[in-house]
């Protein structure tokens, strides 16, 4: 069955609109299959230049990740998924682990690709000076391996790291993309995510008496029967407690995870022992709190990709939410995603 067949087969299960952006972009998918994985010994008498990765971008909500997930599924090659702060944060372990031995780099991606032949990176970006330096380097030997790689993001390929520190360091990785990857664009006016959750259950607000009492009885009844016990992290020397846990559910205040100095291998940690996450007064953001606001971007693209529900009580209703200057792009993400976090289509328990 075609690539194609498959996936209007797959709208009409689930009851998805079928939208020819999405059809051509699927098309688009079958051809860069064809071209990597079913060559033929004619390929060895024709020059062509095959690109060896597939970027889609897109603004929230479209269905990039829906199509990328369904095409990634349907894959038999060796293949792996991660966040990308996920996939770094082993990166720099492996080299840590390995510091006295040469190229570093290299012998990373010969053990990975070992593991896998495909990368699926969804909701793509880079924000951490230390991992934009090292890209250039990293991407040009993992495509000289031939592990191809896929990607969803709402930026462009150009504008990836725009403003950030030292950016001219980013600036190979940006032309070493370019060279080896299909840019897609996706272009639909409908944010799915919002229409399909227009009942935002688990997101009050304003911060009252009101909200509170919504908030704390439904807290009650998720761990009603479950044992409190309080849980400490250890990551790299340092320690992070949960003060509020109940046998997968944990509870925070903003403040506990985002005005502190922590970064996504903490988040990462938190959600793998989380199967449902209450956080207590999400202020409104602004050029003043730019640091938290990062902390929180980071934090719900993680709970996302691991599709845990979130509950939480915020100063401002969704729609409302501010943002600071530098972030305002990146937040459109973020609140599109809440909006399916907190609606009851994910509920787990």
């Amino acid at each position: 069955m075609s690539l194609k067949k498959s996936f209007l087969n797959f709208c009409d299960k689930n009851n998805f609109e079928k939208n020819e952006s999405q059809i051509k972009t699927i098309n688009e998918l079958s051809v860069f299959y064809e071209e990597n994985f079913k060559k033929n010994f004619l390929d060895f008498f024709k020059k062509r230049d095959v690109k060896l990765g597939f970027y889609l971008v897109g603004d929230v909500g479209v269905g990039k990740t829906m199509i990328l997930n369904f095409f990634f599924e349907n894959l038999s090659e060796k293949k792996m998924r991660m966040h990308f702060n996920e996939f770094m944060i082993n990166f720099h372990d492996f080299i840590f682990k390995n510091k006295n031995k040469d190229d570093g780099i290299g012998n990373f991606v010969k053990d990975l690709s070992k593991k896998t032949k495909i990368l699926y990176f969804d909701e793509f970006q880079v924000t951490n000076i230390v991992d934009a330096m090292i890209l250039g380097k990293l991407f040009e030997r993992i495509f000289e391996e031939k592990i191809n790689v896929i990607f969803s993001s709402n930026i462009t390929i150009g504008d990836l790291y725009k403003d950030g520190l030292q950016r001219e360091q980013f600036l190979p990785f940006i032309k070493i993309l370019k060279k080896n990857v299909h840019e897609k664009e996706l272009l639909i006016s409908t944010d799915y995510r919002t229409n399909k959750n227009r009942d935002l259950d688990r997101f009050l607000s304003p911060l009252n008496q009101s909200t509170n009492f919504l908030f704390n009885k439904f807290f009650r009844k998720i761990t009603k029967n479950k044992k409190k016990s309080a849980k400490t992290i250890e990551i790299k020397g340092r320690k992070l407690n949960i003060s509020e846990f109940y046998s997968g559910v944990s509870k925070f205040h903003f403040n506990e995870l985002f005005d502190k100095n922590l970064g996504a291998e903490d988040y990462i940690r938190i959600a793998d022992l989380s199967n449902f996450i209450f956080i207590e007064n999400l202020p409104d953001f602004n050029n003043e709190n730019s640091n938290q606001q990062q902390r929180f971007i980071t934090f719900v693209d993680i709970v996302y990709e691991k599709k845990i529900p979130l509950m939480i009580t915020s100063k401002v209703n969704l729609k409302s939410l501010s943002s600071s200057q530098s972030l305002k792009e990146s937040f459109k993400r973020t609140i599109s995603r809440i909006y399916e976090l907190t609606s009851s289509s994910l509920d787990k328990l």
